[in-house]
């Protein structure tokens, strides 16, 4: 069975052809030209899945930017896409293209994707954090998305670290850590900047660290390329901000797939949907 995987991101979509090995075959990338509209941006993903589907393909996952609802296929009001609000996606993919369909939050499919074959693997609790465009989370628990009672959990991105902040969210809260060290900031920032931003990323570390007590903690997205000079500095800094008497013996270490994980997850869950 072959499942064509699509990860729908705020500046690119990857799609691929994903095997029951998690291989990945005909990995291409499209960009979202999400300032564009929805209308646009949605345009990019019909094109992403005809770029990639064939004789072989036997159904269609599907991850996107939250928050969305998974169990209905719909996408409901994700900062990082204009215009896509109550967007039934699941449902327009599947009478567009004759496949079942499955949907699931970006972060949580990248996180299961290194939970079962990445960074993560063999550790029963693994939080995953995506640090790009913004910043996502995904939780797997016992090899299996947390969503939270309705669905929208894990959203971790959008925890305040400084409610005093002047800097808004996108999401419209004041002091989001997706505000305060998401992947625009990282660009904007030089080397004495790091420090700074890799305090801020411990404190929000050491609240997940608190709250989860996770057996490793795996960094994805682009800021992930920083490598070891950032890992180093979140390491000494999460420690400081936890009441964790084991937050010391928790990894803090980089992904093990990189533009692929959203596209194995995102089809991981429709493989376990169809079965």
């Amino acid at each position: 069975m072959a499942v064509l995987g699509i990860d729908i991101g705020g500046s690119k979509i990857a799609v691929g052809r994903v095997n029951r090995q998690a291989e990945v075959g005909g990995l291409r990338v499209l960009p979202t030209l999400a300032s564009s509209g929805a209308e646009v941006s949605l345009a990019q993903v019909w094109r992403a899945v005809e770029a990639g589907i064939g004789p072989e393909v036997e159904a269609i996952g599907i991850c996107a930017p939250g928050p969305l609802d998974a169990a209905a296929g719909v996408v409901l009001n994700p900062p990082n896409l204009p215009g896509w609000r109550e967007v039934p996606l699941a449902r327009m993919a599947r009478e567009k293209f004759g496949l079942p369909v499955s949907l699931e939050n970006d972060c949580n499919a990248a996180g299961l994707a290194e939970a079962r074959y990445g960074a993560g693997k063999g550790h029963s609790l693994v939080f995953y954090a995506a640090i790009g465009t913004g910043i996502g989370s995904g939780i797997v628990w016992g090899g299996k998305i947390f969503r939270g009672a309705h669905g929208a959990g894990a959203e971790a991105g959008h925890m305040t670290i400084d409610y005093r902040s002047a800097i808004q969210c996108a999401c419209g809260a004041a002091g989001c850590i997706e505000a305060l060290a998401s992947g625009r900031v990282f660009d904007e920032a030089g080397d004495e900047d790091l420090d700074e931003l890799a305090v801020r990323l411990g404190a929000w570390l050491g609240g997940v660290i608190s709250l989860l007590d996770p057996g490793i903690i795996v960094i994805g997205g682009g800021v992930a390329q920083t490598g070891e000079p950032l890992f180093a500095r979140l390491r000494a800094a999460a420690v400081r901000w936890t009441v964790n008497p084991f937050a010391g013996q928790i990894p803090i270490v980089p992904a093990h797939f990189g533009t692929e994980s959203g596209v194995i997850g995102a089809a991981l869950v429709a493989m376990e949907n169809a079965r």
